[in-house]
């Protein structure tokens, strides 16, 4: 942990070097995502609710996605841009490091123009907990908690898919953004409003929905208890991940340039 906090420190000073082009980045980075919310209250300032859900809830379930898509992108940076690391001919150097492979692309890059996204998911939580859009306990705060650190891991699982592929085609599949960039975009509403078939992928391919729609049935009195537990089962989703970096790690031939 100290090593990584060590990393954590210098990618912070790199990016301080240049603070007006990391401050303009952080800003663009917080209107895309203000933009889409925006979109949202305009709409249900037309609507009034979307599918039975109100603007409170439709903040909590877009803040709790915001929240995981952030994380991710901040600090496993190394593993969404890992294309880069094979065509520079740099992955050679982390085989020979006495540290794990995950570890060092963990500490390679980190987006930290991402932590105003955060904030933002954050606040909205805030709004939507002030709001009421939730009758809160201590049970329903903890799910909250993990809907969004298991959120992050299955992001962190999809960018290690992407890296993985990147062994076999050199350059990252752009077909990977509409589980990795996507739900940025459609988190905004419950997956289920997209309707059964994409829901159930979303459950049982890329385990989105556990970690946004069916836990918030739970936290919206309109699902049994067992659903808040659905995050942690998510988990299982890393398994297969890991797999496939492992199997690509296999595959890779070095140029022994």
């Amino acid at each position: 942990m100290r090593l990584y906090l060590s990393f954590l420190s210098l990618h912070l000073k790199s990016a301080m070097t240049y603070r007006s082009s990391f401050l303009l980045s952080c800003l663009g980075q917080l209107l895309v995502t203000v933009n889409t919310f925006l979109g949202v209250k305009f709409l249900m300032d037309r609507f009034g609710t979307v599918a039975g859900y109100t603007l409170p809830q439709l903040a909590l379930c877009f803040g709790v996605i915001l929240a995981a898509t952030s994380l991710a992108e901040c600090f496993a940076r190394g593993f969404d841009a890992f294309s880069a690391v094979l065509s520079q001919a740099r992955f050679d150097r982390l085989l020979v490091r006495p540290r794990g492979l995950i570890f060092q692309l963990l500490c390679e890059e980190m987006k930290l123009s991402m932590v105003p996204r955060l904030l933002q998911a954050v606040l909205m939580l805030g709004w939507a907990i002030s709001a009421g859009a939730v009758r809160w306990t201590a049970a329903k705060a903890a799910v909250l908690v993990l809907m969004i650190l298991c959120g992050a891991a299955v992001f962190f699982g999809l960018f290690l898919i992407n890296a993985a592929l990147c062994f076999f085609t050199l350059e990252g599949l752009e077909v990977m953004n509409i589980f990795t960039d996507g739900p940025r975009e459609y988190g905004k509403y419950p997956f289920g409003i997209y309707g059964k078939g994409v829901l159930w992928i979303l459950t049982l391919l890329v385990p989105l929905a556990l970690v946004q729609h069916w836990p918030l049935q739970y936290l919206l009195d309109q699902g049994p208890g067992w659903y808040g537990l659905l995050p942690l089962l998510s988990l299982l989703f890393l398994l297969p991940c890991a797999a496939a970096w492992r199997l690509g790690v296999r595959h890779y031939r070095s140029t022994g340039s």
